[in-house]
């Protein structure tokens, strides 16, 4: 089955490209987008989770590495999300739902996506404390499990969650989104996998350009972070997928 008309690939691409370098240049794999670009051109239900995931993973870890390379991943900080987001993304990409309770979930997500597009959850804090293990174990594994439910890595919950906590500031918080993406993406789509899901074979076109937007966004995140005009049209795009995933 074809995913879409060939008189549609070519602005999908376009816009694909575009959401990569965003979500990259925060430390993002940017499925949220991706699943919102889907939901725009109506790609079957089935389909958007495999395809979110397998980018995420080529996405988020090219936006690690840039991040990484300029010192701003916080080991300590990582971990212990990381301990129990793996299993919960295992366990959620194994789960099915049914297609209009997925569609609700992601609108969800997607709200809060493009809230943290518009900065809704402020500034960093100047003075950073250390993450506390207990909170981050529960935060990690509810994030985890969500992700691996609709098909995303978490790092857009996460990430404003260690800002909001002056856990980190925006680009530690960006390095350790980035990996926890990375490896939750991982567990969800193996999860996904060993629930007999297939990966559609179309996804082999998108991998190639969304790596090339994730790898010049992440370059360039990790230097710089201001694209404001960039950001309002993207949470313009994720305001209108939400809709639609609300009222089809």
């Amino acid at each position: 089955m074809e995913i879409f008309q060939i008189e549609t690939m070519l602005p999908f691409i376009l816009i694909l490209l575009v959401v990569a370098f965003l979500y990259a240049s925060v430390g993002h794999g940017g499925a949220s987008g991706y699943l919102a670009l889907m939901a725009l051109f109506s790609f079957p239900v089935l389909y958007m989770k495999p395809i979110a995931l397998v980018l995420n993973i080529f996405v988020s870890g090219v936006s690690f590495w840039f991040f990484r390379k300029h010192q701003h991943f916080k080991w300590k900080l990582f971990y212990p999300f990381a301990i129990t987001s793996i299993p919960a993304a295992f366990i959620g990409g194994y789960v099915s739902v049914n297609a209009t309770l997925y569609k609700q979930i992601l609108g969800v997500f997607l709200i809060f996506a493009i809230l943290k597009m518009l900065n809704v959850f402020g500034k960093e804090n100047t003075i950073i404390k250390e993450n506390k293990m207990l909170p981050s174990l529960v935060i990690g594994a509810g994030i985890g499990l969500f992700s691996g439910i609709i098909g995303i890595g978490g790092g857009i919950i996460l990430s404003p969650v260690i800002v909001l906590l002056a856990w980190g500031n925006m680009k530690q918080a960006a390095a350790v989104s980035a990996l926890f993406i990375f490896v939750n993406s991982i567990a969800g789509l193996i999860g996904f996998l060993i629930h007999k899901g297939d990966i559609p074979s179309e996804v082999i076109y998108f991998i190639p350009v969304a790596l090339v937007g994730g790898s010049l966004g992440a370059m360039y995140g990790s230097k710089k972070f201001d694209m404001k005009t960039l950001k309002y049209v993207l949470a313009g795009v994720l305001t209108i997928a939400a809709v639609k995933l609300f009222l089809v």
